[in-house]
């Protein structure tokens, strides 16, 4: 995930703050004052935009512990799953793993990772209900929030104003008329708002805003829920969405949306917050001054209520196999708490918990996606989960759905009968 950095972080004043935090442990564990390595990984997000946030942590933790030794390896996303697999086989396992949120199912579903206790972790009564959920499987907890990105309206207020509206909108009502004046006003071969058909994380926002859900829970079994009255409400407002104001290429997937926003047929996307940001760099402006003509909103949802959010972000989790399980938990609580939250804070982020988030929401740097998290829905914590990332289901019954080439009733229920195939599969 790509950031804005914000501002630097002093050094001396976060190993000071971080020093004075308390204990943790995970349930299990060997003594922390036994262990004499502490191996971390992270992804190289961290070691790029943030490392002395890693460095406090580990200053604070060698100072409690004298001695230890902690080494770190960082990975970038692609190659981090493929390389854990293969050392959970020995008995050689890391003892801290950076995890994006929706990757902690498949392995704590099958006992890859060590049970902690939420209680010993700092705000963990206040951690974002999205976070939460990714940590927890059957009741249990067995990893740790670290950080969230939120998913935001970004438009260009010069067509806008242009098109006659004057302010960002509040409510749907608002939105899809300004919309409407947009699309008027520019003719058909222009995108009111681009959006990819393919993007799940959109298209089940209108679902969960709906009441609608990818799969719910039938007794001790998960079924796709995609073809309920719920989720085709928010299927069809999606697609009423897509064939009003999406006039490009529907098949894309969103992975070059920043590029084509920078590129100046559309005037509108709901994105990540970084993605605004990104189309502005000067290699993808074809506009001329993009940045100064943006302005981000919260995305009003046809409830009435903002669009429930996909929250992005990374969970720490503890490898069962570890071998130093109570002094990786103390670390993790360290890097995770109060004086952690307020670096990754000013490194751009947003927190991993509604007390952080609340100051926020008082600064107009941070007004909107401080905002709009507050809201905010997660993946089912099944146990094929990864399965059905794996394989693009979603996408494909989305991109299905966009072109038109099936019904959004025909669709859903094909997805859910495809769902219904590996979602309980381990």
């Amino acid at each position: 995930m790509k950031r804005k950095l914000i501002a630097a972080v002093g050094v001396a004043g976060m190993v000071i703050g971080l020093a004075a935090c308390g204990d943790s442990d995970s349930k299990g564990g060997d003594k922390a004052s036994d262990a004499k390595e502490l191996t971390v990984w992270l992804t190289v997000d961290a070691q790029k935009n943030w490392p002395e946030l890693v460095k406090a942590a580990d200053d604070a933790i060698v100072a409690k512990h004298p001695g230890l030794t902690i080494k770190h390896e960082y990975y970038g996303w692609p190659d981090k799953n493929a390389k854990l697999d293969a050392v959970l086989a020995t008995d050689k396992a890391p003892d801290v793993v950076e995890m994006g949120n929706s990757e902690m199912i498949g392995y704590m579903s099958t006992g890859a990772f060590a049970e902690v206790d939420p209680s010993k972790f700092e705000n963990s009564a206040a951690w974002l209900d999205a976070l939460k959920e990714s940590v927890t499987y059957d009741g249990k907890t067995y990893g740790v929030p670290y950080y969230a990105g939120g998913r935001v309206g970004t438009w260009r207020k010069d067509i806008a104003t242009e098109a006659g509206v004057t302010a960002a909108p509040k409510t749907w009502a608002e939105y899809t008329a300004a919309l409407d004046k947009i699309q008027a006003a520019k003719g058909d071969k222009f995108s009111a708002l681009y959006q990819p058909s393919p993007d799940w994380y959109a298209a089940m926002s209108f679902v969960y805003e709906a009441g609608g859900s990818i799969a719910k829970k039938d007794g001790d079994k998960w079924k796709g829920n995609l073809s309920s009255p719920e989720s085709l409400k928010g299927l069809g407002q999606y697609k009423e969405l897509l064939d009003k104001y999406m006039h490009a290429d529907k098949t894309k997937d969103e992975s070059d949306r920043p590029v084509v926003f920078g590129q100046g047929n559309s005037a509108a996307i709901f994105a990540a917050a970084w993605e605004g940001a990104t189309a502005a760099t000067p290699e993808n402006d074809k506009v001329g001054g993009l940045k100064d003509k943006l302005e981000n909103f919260v995305q009003p949802g046809p409830s009435g209520k903002n669009l429930p959010v996909f929250l992005g972000g990374s969970d720490l989790a503890i490898p069962a196999k570890s071998k130093a399980k109570d002094v990786a938990a103390e670390w993790i609580n360290v890097f995770t708490g109060a004086q952690g939250q307020k670096g990754l804070i000013e490194k751009g982020n947003l927190p991993n918990n509604k007390t952080d988030l609340g100051p926020l929401k008082a600064d107009p740097k941070t007004q909107v996606a401080a905002t709009a998290a507050e809201s905010s829905w997660f993946v089912p914590t099944a146990s094929g989960w990864g399965q059905i990332e794996k394989a693009k289901l979603l996408q494909t019954t989305l991109r299905d759905i966009g072109t038109g080439n099936k019904s959004v009733e025909d669709a859903a229920k094909a997805a859910d009968a495809e769902i219904d195939k590996v979602i309980n599969t381990k």
